[in-house]
């Protein structure tokens, strides 16, 4: 993973890199130190909230340690936000029900289509589920995911009511004795309190059917938009079914920084990383391995 990341986060990787480099020649030191810092975090698209909380917490371990290796600091604060150990995926039911959410345009569909490729090459009988009835092209481009990843797809008509596509895609789960179902839901605007009752009427389908269930609800989060995806994230806090983050388009931005924003504000586990257009682009996330792509 690390030499993948390390290739992927290469932009964001940059805009840290010259700062950091003054830091190990020794180039600059003290308050100045903090204030580059401070700045190539921001331009890296960690936030401004996020990166005033680092900070804080670096000024007051130098002040207790003036002899402190900055750069080795900043590495435990970067991993205090993102945790230290990777968040496994609730996966080892059989069933299992994996929902996507999150707004259009995020990669919920290409993200969910990585997951399946991923299932199958364990050995898993994957059905999707195209439960947004309101964009006709979601369907379709689902649908030839399904063909491409030869996976059965279960799909309605147009403004078919979600939670009845997806009580049919547990039905057919059922009877196909499959073992995981995966459900790609609408992604409309992310002021749309209708949104928000519709997912949770999904989820209260899939529980009454299948125990337990959903065993993940993952938030498809895209880090090329940086900042403006914590707005869209902070609407999808109102659904309470929410395990975890997958955090799409991570490959080719400079906004790699992102991630522990998001991690910092939403105190949601970032599970699975989208690095590339391919069903095969698609790693579990661990802060260690991130940390050390972001900073090396």
């Amino acid at each position: 993973m690390f030499a993948q990341l390390q290739a992927k986060l290469n932009r964001t990787r940059q805009v840290l890199q010259e700062k950091i480099q003054n830091l190990r020649r020794g180039q600059i030191s003290g308050e100045k130190a903090l204030e580059e810092l401070a700045e190539a975090l921001i331009l890296a698209d960690v936030g401004v909230a996020t990166t005033e909380k680092i900070m804080a917490n670096l000024k007051k371990r130098w002040k207790e340690n003036p002899s402190l290796q900055l750069e080795q600091a900043l590495k435990q604060e970067l991993l205090a936000l993102l945790g230290s150990e990777p968040a496994p995926l609730n996966l080892d039911n059989f069933p299992a029900v994996v929902m996507f959410v999150g707004v259009n345009g995020g990669g919920k569909t290409t993200s969910l289509a990585k997951l399946a490729n991923y299932l199958k090459k364990q050995g898993r009988q994957v059905i999707l589920v195209a439960a947004d009835t309101f964009r006709a092209a979601a369907q379709e481009q689902l649908q030839i995911w399904s063909q491409k990843l030869n996976l059965p797809l279960i799909r309605g008509q147009y403004g078919a009511d979600p939670a009845a596509v997806v009580f049919d895609g547990l039905r057919s789960l059922k009877a196909r004795q499959a073992d995981a179902l995966l459900v790609d839901t609408a992604g409309r605007i992310h002021t749309n309190t209708n949104l928000m009752a519709e997912l949770e009427k999904i989820r209260r389908v899939i529980s009454r059917e299948i125990s337990g269930a959903p065993h993940e609800v993952l938030l498809v989060l895209d880090a090329s938009i940086g900042q403006n995806a914590l707005s869209q994230a902070r609407e999808f806090l109102k659904f309470s079914g929410l395990t975890g983050i997958f955090l799409s388009k991570l490959d080719g931005t400079a906004k790699g920084g992102a991630a522990l924003a998001i991690a910092a504000e939403l105190h949601l586990p970032i599970k699975l990383v989208g690095i590339g257009e391919s069903e095969e682009d698609m790693l579990f996330f661990s802060p260690q391995e991130f940390v050390n792509a972001l900073l090396s």
